[in-house]
């Protein structure tokens, strides 16, 4: 396992597992640095990078962890540890943009606003459990249903995956052809295809917004747009066959 790859699998866990110990202090990191939207009083600029060391349970970190050390080994043994860590940094927070982006469109279509508590939209105060709010809405024109999602937009995000989906994006456009074996189902599926289904699905469940869907879609999506944006730059330097 070479150097980035191990030292990022190694904060990950610890980060994990302090999760656990500070819990018993009363001191909830998953809410303190995971990734709050901007207009939050619970936001702080260094949630941009302390979320996605951040996970939310142990299956959440099995699976990025899994896929850092099979595809950022490799990635990182052809490009070096300097670029590769440059490329995980970048994906992961372009993700926590597209993320943010898409997050203030749909709160401006559920409030009028990007900024409903800056605003004096809705007043939310912090509740005894770790990331609920009790919120009104002051200006009396919201319907429950916008009231309900612009709360819910209020809740952080946690996880490396959006560096995790633009390492596959980056496997899959410089080894289309290599194959997986998925776990479920178990069967083999060509780089390039698992990327392009990971995509679609991503998108599909992004614009579902389905109700109780804690995870962020768009974010997958961030990190892949990224991460093809990082690689097409780097092609243009012809010295490197990638």
């Amino acid at each position: 396992m070479p150097n980035v790859v191990k030292n990022l699998l190694i904060i990950n866990v610890l980060f994990f597992l302090a999760t656990f110990v500070m819990e018993k202090q009363g001191i909830f990191l998953g809410e303190l640095l995971g990734l709050h939207y901007f207009d939050s009083p619970d936001f702080k600029p260094f949630q941009i990078v302390t979320h996605f060391f951040m996970h939310g349970g142990i299956i959440h970190i099995f699976f990025n962890m899994f896929s850092l050390v099979m595809l950022g080994s490799h990635l990182e043994r052809m490009w070096g540890p300097k670029r590769f860590l440059l490329f995980y940094f970048i994906t992961a927070i372009g993700a926590a943009l597209l993320h943010q982006t898409v997050l203030a469109i749909e709160i401006y279509n559920a409030s009028g606003t990007f900024t409903p508590i800056s605003d004096g939209i809705i007043l939310c105060t912090s509740a005894d459990e770790p990331g609920m709010m009790f919120c009104t809405d002051l200006s009396g024109q919201l319907n429950k249903d916008q009231l309900s999602y612009s709360i819910g937009a209020y809740g952080n995000v946690v996880g490396a995956s959006g560096a995790i989906y633009g390492l596959i994006m980056a496997f899959a456009y410089l080894f289309p052809n290599t194959e997986f074996m998925l776990m479920f189902p178990p069967i083999p599926i060509k780089a390039k295809w698992l990327a392009l289904l990971l995509a679609l699905y991503a998108l599909y469940m992004g614009a579902q917004n389905s109700e109780g869907d804690s995870v962020a879609h768009y974010a997958h999506l961030g990190g892949m747009l990224f991460g093809f944006i990082m690689i097409r730059i780097w092609q243009r330097d012809k010295q490197n066959f990638y």
